[in-house]
């Protein structure tokens, strides 16, 4: 990113690991080599735990929203603890359900509607439609079905314009103010509506999330057949040392009193539905690279940098490049530090092993045109760097294989201390295996 801005570093101190030890990072590095990503079931079953303890009034489904990460030994983990799916694709329907995942267990909201739609929906998949167009086309091919509605309820919340997924910015849902052809379109074709969606974005603001519940609910109102609310998820994580984390007591509770004061105005018990992807997965992940070339352009020149470069980047984590999104970055020497070693941590660019400008992974925050230095611990030539919080939106939302690079394998740090290969890396002959 020749042209971009540079700035001071984000943080004086270095960063720590989370969940995995030096040991086990050069363990991961042995056995599988680099980049690995490995994923914490502790920290999976303990995140989940806390969503199904989501404060409710009559009762709740927690769905996954599995684009964060679609491993199949993470869906079947979720699946086997009681969580539900949230689909974006039809495909994802499918990947679902060649997992284990019963078909009635998975909800699917898209933004394009699967061709096979009609075979989902008889095997039990649960539609909700997100456009007139998709109302129109479910009702033209099976009227009378019982389907749920996305509307966008005016209002959004997100870090940047590229996680909000609510407001007149967004092409997300059925803008409320068309709530009259919605019931038109239903009333032609015979549908049943059970089911109320709204999402609002990433990082959700709870003061936000609390409105647009009053909105969701607003429109639940007007529906008389809808038996179930569903919320969506955004809840926002701690990436940083720095960031807030939503408080999923303090926020469902607040939406618990809205149910309740529904159900006395009403006399309906609304079912309450949330899909959470962020929060379960991001912070249950860690990606395991290595140095592998230090480069510096300080000698001679002002606003020079230190550059670090890793065998990952954008391949494995695409955020820091699309959004500008920040992820802790931990310096683990390949060998046990010796008594004389540096110690001093030192103002570091990292950057990615992409033929690419904008293969950076530490970019301002919310600003991927600004080269931003992180204070690392000091490094050399084949050590470790562990970037942390790459659970979701990493692997699931790679550049894959651009440099023709293969994809990473993934790893399960299990309860008892073992690691598991949940997914093989990519063989060099399968990136090119179905030209023709």
């Amino acid at each position: 990113m020749g042209n971009a801005n540079s700035a001071a570093p984000t943080a004086k101190e270095p960063d720590t690991l989370r969940f995995l030890t030096p040991q086990k990072v050069r363990e991961v590095a042995q056995k599988f080599g680099t980049p690995t990503y490995v994923y914490d079931e502790n920290t999976l079953r303990t995140h989940a735990q806390n969503m199904l303890d989501f404060p409710n009034a009559f009762g709740l489904t927690v769905r996954y929203a599995m684009k964060a990460s679609p491993n199949k030994r993470i869906l079947q983990l979720f699946n086997e603890m009681g969580l539900h799916i949230d689909a974006s694709s039809g495909f994802e329907c499918h990947r679902a359900i060649a997992a284990g995942v019963k078909p009635e267990n998975i909800s699917l909201s898209s933004q394009q509607l699967a061709d096979d739609f009609k075979e989902l929906i008889k095997k039990g998949v649960q539609i909700n439609c997100c456009s007139l167009k998709q109302l129109e086309r479910v009702g033209q091919e099976l009227p009378g079905t019982k389907i749920g509605i996305r509307f966008n309820p005016g209002v959004g919340s997100g870090g940047t314009n590229k996680t909000n997924v609510g407001g007149p910015s967004s092409s997300f849902g059925i803008w409320h103010g068309l709530f009259d052809e919605v019931q038109r379109l239903v009333e032609e074709h015979k549908l049943e509506v059970v089911r109320v969606h709204t999402h609002i974005g990433s990082g959700s603001d709870p003061e936000v999330w609390t409105r647009c519940s009053n909105l969701t609910l607003d429109l639940c109102r007007k529906l008389p057949t809808v038996t179930k609310c569903n919320l969506g998820g955004g809840y926002k994580i701690a990436r940083m040392t720095t960031d807030k984390a939503t408080d999923v007591q303090i926020c469902g509770g607040a939406v618990l009193d809205k149910f309740k004061e529904f159900e006395a105005e009403t006399g309906r018990k609304l079912h309450l539905e949330i899909e959470p992807g962020t929060y379960l997965v991001a912070n249950a992940c860690a990606l395991v690279c290595c140095v592998q070339d230090k480069v510096a352009t300080t000698a001679g020149a002002t606003g020079g940098h230190t550059f670090i470069k890793t065998d990952s980047g954008m391949t494995e984590i695409l955020r820091p490049s699309l959004y500008g999104a920040q992820h802790p970055i931990v310096i683990v020497p390949k060998e046990e530090p010796k008594e004389n070693d540096p110690t001093e941590p030192e103002a570091c660019v990292v950057v990615g092993h992409c033929c690419e400008s904008g293969d950076l992974l530490t970019p301002g925050p919310d600003d991927p045109e600004e080269i931003r230095e992180r204070m690392l611990a000091p490094s050399k030539i084949g050590d470790y760097i562990v970037v942390e919080s790459a659970g979701a939106y990493c692997s699931g939302m790679s550049s894959k294989n651009y440099n023709s690079f293969p994809e990473a394998p993934e790893v399960m740090l299990k309860k008892d201390g073992s690691l598991q290969s949940i997914r093989k890396k990519q063989k060099m002959e399968q990136i090119w295996q179905n030209e023709e």
